[in-house]
C-alpha cells in the first residue's frame, strides 16, 4: 500500500501508538512519523526503539504541519491536550484518536478543532496488559476491528483513515458514537469492572486463607488478573466518562446473576445448562469470527 499521510503526529507514545508507529512504517504507510509524551524518559525510547523520526517537547510544535494527528492520551486529558494543538493544526488536517469511549471524547476534543480540519473518532479493539512505548509491535491489529465514528465527516478524510487502518492490518468499521458506547459497555468496559472486582475479592480472601487464592489461581481467575492488570489511569477515566452505559450494563449484568444464585439456591439444574449451552455458543461465535488468537485482547485505548 501507498503512502496515505506525508506526516503523522502521535500525542502519546504507549502501547497503542507504538504499535500504530510502526506498523506505519512497516506499511509505508506515513512519511514522517513525529511524536509527543510528557515524560523525556518515554520519547527518549521511542526514539531508541525507532517508533518516531523526530520528537517534540510540546504537542503545538508536534501537530506542526501534520496531516493526521492522533490523540493517544487518556480520555480525561484530551480536552487540555485538544485546546492547546487546536491553534496549531494545519487547515486541511485530520484529526483522530484511540480512546475507548466516543461521546465524552468528542465533547472534550469537538470545541477545539478549528474550520477546515476533520476530526474523526476512532478506537481500535486491541491491546495488550502492558503499556509504555516499549510494549508496542507492528502486529498488533492484524485482524482487530478498528472502529471510526461518522457523525456528519466528509467521506474522503473517512475513507483515507480507514485505508490507513487497513494497512496496519485491521478491520474497519464505522458507527455512531452513542452505539459505539453501549456496545463497549457490553463488550469491554463492564468485563473490566467486574474483573477488577473479583481479583478485589480475591485478595480480601488471600489475606484470610494465607495467600491460597493467589497461589492456586486457576485459568478463569488468571483471565482476570491479566485484564485487571491494565493501566488504571485509562480506566478510571473509561468509567467516568461512560458512566451512563456502564451503569446500564452492569444493571442487566445483575439481574442475570441474580437469576443465577436463585437457579443454584433451588437447584435448578436445567436452568444453569441452558444457560451455560447459550453462552457457550456465544464463546463458539467470537472463535469462528477469528477475534481470539490465544492471546488477552483489553480492548485499549491508549
Amino acid at each position: 500500500m501507498s503512502r496515505l499521510y506525508d506526516r503523522v503526529a502521535l500525542i502519546g507514545l504507549g502501547l497503542i501508538a507504538g504499535s500504530m508507529a510502526l506498523a506505519m512504517k512497516r506499511g509505508g504507510l506515513a512519511g514522517e512519523i513525529v511524536g509527543h509524551a510528557r515524560s523525556a524518559e518515554t520519547m527518549k525510547v521511542a526514539m531508541e526503539r525507532g517508533l518516531c523520526d523526530r520528537v517534540c517537547d510540546t504537542p503545538e510544535e508536534a501537530v506542526a504541519d501534520a496531516d493526521l494527528v492522533v490523540l493517544a492520551v487518556p480520555v480525561g486529558a484530551m480536552s487540555e491536550i485538544a485546546a492547546r494543538i487546536g491553534p496549531h493544526l494545519k487547515p486541511d488536517a485530520t484529526v483522530t484518536d484511540v480512546g475507548s469511549v466516543k461521546r465524552a471524547v468528542i465533547d472534550a476534543v469537538a470545541p477545539h478543532i478549528p474550520e477546515g480540519v476533520v476530526f474523526i473518532p476512532g478506537h481500535p479493539l486491541a491491546g495488550t496488559e502492558q503499556s509504555g512505548p516499549s510494549s508496542g509491535f507492528a502486529e498488533l491489529f492484524r485482524n482487530r476491528f478498528a472502529l471510526l465514528i461518522d457523525e456528519g465527516v466528509p467521506p474522503e478524510p473517512l475513507d483515507r483513515l480507514a485505508q490507513l487502518w487497513k494497512g496496519m492490518g485491521a478491520q474497519v468499521d464505522v458507527m455512531d458514537a452513542d452505539h459505539h458506547d453501549l456496545v463497549l459497555a457490553v463488550t469491554s468496559h463492564s468485563p473490566h469492572l467486574i474483573a477488577y472486582t473479583m481479583v478485589g475479592v480475591a485478595d480480601d480472601l488471600s489475606r484470610v486463607t494465607d495467600g491460597e487464592v493467589i497461589k492456586y489461581s486457576a485459568a478463569g481467575f488468571r483471565d482476570f488478573t491479566r485484564i485487571a492488570a491494565s493501566d488504571p489511569t485509562m480506566w478510571r477515566d473509561v468509567f467516568l466518562n461512560n458512566r451512563e452505559a456502564t451503569l446500564e450494563i452492569l444493571g442487566r449484568f445483575t439481574e442475570e446473576l441474580f437469576a443465577l444464585q436463585r437457579a443454584i439456591r433451588t437447584g435448578d439444574g436445567d436452568m444453569l445448562h441452558d444457560y451455560f449451552t447459550r453462552t457457550r455458543a456465544i464463546r463458539r461465535g467470537i472463535v469462528e469470527a477469528g477475534q481470539d488468537t490465544g492471546a488477552p485482547d483489553f480492548g485499549r485505548g491508549q
